[in-house]
């Protein structure tokens, strides 16, 4: 499957959850300990916009603080939709996916940054779905992409902490509940 085409998928399917939170959930708790959904989809949301600068060929020198803080405003569905938007104009603009992106942690070829963003809606749209109790289950072939990409980067990322430990679960269990728990999470998850 082409990796632009299950970004965008990803991208999709996160806005439409974040659609689906209702107006008290926002203080719901989720699976991210510390964050409740506001504060989740403020994160999705601020790498989204992120994304457009970096994918653009800017550094994070050059973009400073400008994503610190409160993201989403007084209306984070419409927030979520113009980064969600934005961020695919980025993705698919000519020659964005053969570039070099200046991360944080070094420099980065571009489609190892959209892994990343992949599985940042993935697992970050599989932790808000369990926190509004709707349907957590997410695009198969984004999910397939995003665990064949991750069983190479697992190390680097349990390195750096930027996950928690795996959960164990079931041999039984189908390829989204062991991407879930691969990324630290309990698929059977609820609040």
């Amino acid at each position: 499957m082409d990796l632009l085409e299950v970004y965008r998928r990803s991208l999709v399917e996160f806005t439409d959850r974040v659609e689906q939170v209702g107006g008290g959930q926002w203080s719901a708790v989720t699976p991210c300990p510390g964050w409740d959904v506001r504060t989740l989809v403020n994160h999705v949301v601020g790498e989204q916009r992120w994304s457009v600068a970096l994918l653009a060929g800017r550094t994070v020198a050059q973009v400073g603080d400008r994503y610190d803080g409160d993201q989403l405003g007084d209306d984070p569905v419409v927030a979520a939709r113009d980064a969600a938007a934005q961020a695919e104009l980025a993705a698919a603009s000519p020659g964005a996916l053969h570039r070099t992106v200046h991360l944080s942690a070094g420099d980065t070829p571009a489609e190892e940054y959209l892994h990343q963003l992949l599985a940042e809606h993935l697992v970050h749209g599989w932790d808000l779905a369990v926190a509004i109790g709707v349907d957590p289950r997410m695009d198969a072939d984004a999910v397939a992409e995003c665990a064949r990409w991750f069983r190479r980067a697992v190390g680097d990322y349990r390195s750096n902490g930027l996950v928690h430990d795996q959960v164990d679960v079931s041999p039984q269990a189908d390829e989204q509940d062991r991407l879930i728990g691969a990324f630290g999470r309990d698929p059977g998850w609820a609040p």
